[in-house]
């Protein structure tokens, strides 16, 4: 039998719970319509209906810590922000809610070369602690290829994943701990900072890609790894279409050579990448694989692959050169942007066995075709996770686009995936959620949930619905 769906109690009037926060924050309460638009949304194009009550700018713990004891002590729901790049609507903050920003909480409070660990708030951008790090020799593995703008809080909180991913792992690979601020405002440590640590249930791991349904995390010490020596190489492939190119991305990872970025993208996404960057318009239907190899044996696994890629029938090109490489993944990084110019994106993200990459392209290719659709697409190859991408008109998704969603996912999950392999379930797929983890698990979930928040104010509608 399902919990009961737990509605926050409203012990006191906006007016109250405004006049509280401003007690407590003063000019930290922002209340101004600019703001109050900004928090509906996210880079999803989902938007909350209405507008939330305020946006609460923390600087510090104890700001988060005072909005969760006001928060808690008149049932108003909160809903934690970093950057807002979120593209599953998971920090989008609608009416009657408080929207608490930890943006501005940006700081590097120690990095330790001597243990490769780092801790950090969760408002500082991932692009900016790599710059910092690498002045010691090191750096933090996860690289999504929104990197430049989204929060080192917001990659914990989705469980965000990466170009780079294949071979280093995702944010859960990287994170030793957290500091969480409960929904009643206490302040639980989570983690250590040894390499080994089993003491107790492993609350770290439950937290990262929770979605702010848990808690509010205010801090993390992340597991940093040292700069790579020796050579980049950067291998370009082009297929005359994406399942060939799919196939040639499969006998890549089955040849046992271990790239550190396999990136695919097929004709569509292709095609609108290059007039957006002012680029000569590539063959029609024509795919390509971007690939990086790294280290001391870099230069050797690049010619291996590239040998791979020319049996699979990839036309090929291996640069040593660092500046080269960069200018080819920009290609890939570009992507999201390039999606924009065609109209509203629904952007996806599936993930299948590697293996199961042709049929899942397969899969997209028959939904296309039946629905009268183009779904253009990029994967990350080297691990098998996938980012459709439906595009429509106007500012909400049409009937029909959310049915050849539903196709997409169910086909995902046939193949044995899943419905998300890094940016969350958020608004846009928490329908789906019960079909993926069975009803057991799914109300387990919701229990596990209700433990941290027994009241039910922590991002309310998100990720598990009745």
């Amino acid at each position: 039998m399902r919990t009961p769906e737990r509605a926050p109690r409203r012990d006191t009037t906006v007016p109250d719970v405004l006049a509280l926060l401003r007690a407590e924050l003063g000019e930290r309460v922002d209340v101004s319509p600019a703001s109050l638009e900004a928090a509906r949304a996210d880079k999803s194009g989902h938007a909350s209906p209405g507008r939330p009550l305020a946006v609460v700018h923390a600087a510090s713990v104890a700001d988060v810590q005072a909005t969760m004891r006001i928060a808690h002590a008149t049932g108003t729901p909160v809903v934690t922000r970093g950057a807002g790049t979120g593209l599953a609507g998971g920090a989008n903050t609608g009416a009657g809610e408080i929207a608490l920003s930890v943006r501005g909480m940006d700081r590097i409070l120690e990095v330790r070369p001597d243990d490769l660990l780092a801790v950090v708030e969760p408002g500082i951008l991932n692009a900016d602690l790599g710059d910092a790090l690498a002045a010691h020799g090191l750096w933090w593995a996860p690289d999504p290829a929104s990197r430049a703008i989204s929060t080192v809080g917001g990659n914990i909180a989705t469980g965000a994943g990466g170009l780079l991913c294949a071979k280093y792992g995702v944010v859960r690979d990287a994170v030793l701990g957290v500091d969480l601020v409960l929904a009643d405002g206490r302040l639980l440590h989570l983690g250590h900072r040894s390499v080994k640590g089993v003491t107790g249930l492993d609350l770290t791991s439950l937290v990262i890609g929770s979605e702010g349904t848990l808690g509010v995390i205010v801090g993390a010490t992340l597991k940093l790894r040292r700069l790579v020596p020796g050579a980049v190489c950067t291998i370009a492939a082009t297929f005359p279409d994406v399942r060939t190119a799919a196939v040639a991305s499969a006998a890549v990872t089955a040849s046992g050579i271990q790239p550190a970025i396999m990136e695919l993208m097929d004709a569509s996404c292709l095609s609108a990448v290059h007039a957006l960057l002012a680029l000569a318009p590539p063959a029609p239907g024509q795919a390509q694989l971007t690939l990086q190899t790294d280290g001391p044996a870099a230069i050797v696994e690049a010619d291996a692959i590239a040998a791979v890629l020319r049996d699979a029938g990839g036309t090929v090109a291996v640069s040593h050169d660092r500046a080269e490489g960069e200018r080819l993944l920009a290609i890939r990084r570009s992507m999201h942007p390039a999606m924009e110019t065609l109209g509203t994106t629904l952007i996806e993200d599936v993930s299948v066995p590697r293996s199961a990459l042709p049929a899942m392209f397969d899969e997209i290719a028959r939904i296309e075709r039946d629905r009268s659709i183009s779904i253009p697409t990029v994967c990350h190859a080297g691990d098998g996770n996938l980012h459709p991408n439906f595009i429509f008109d106007g500012p909400d998704v049409p009937p029909e686009i959310w049915d050849a969603a539903d196709d997409l996912f169910r086909a995902a999950l046939r193949l044995g995936g899943t419905l998300t392999g890094e940016h969350g379930i958020g608004v846009l797929k928490r329908r789906w959620l019960a079909d993926e983890l069975g009803e057991d698990q799914w109300e387990l979930q919701r229990q596990i949930t209700a433990v941290f928040d027994p009241t039910g104010i922590l991002n309310p509608g998100k990720v598990f619905t009745p």
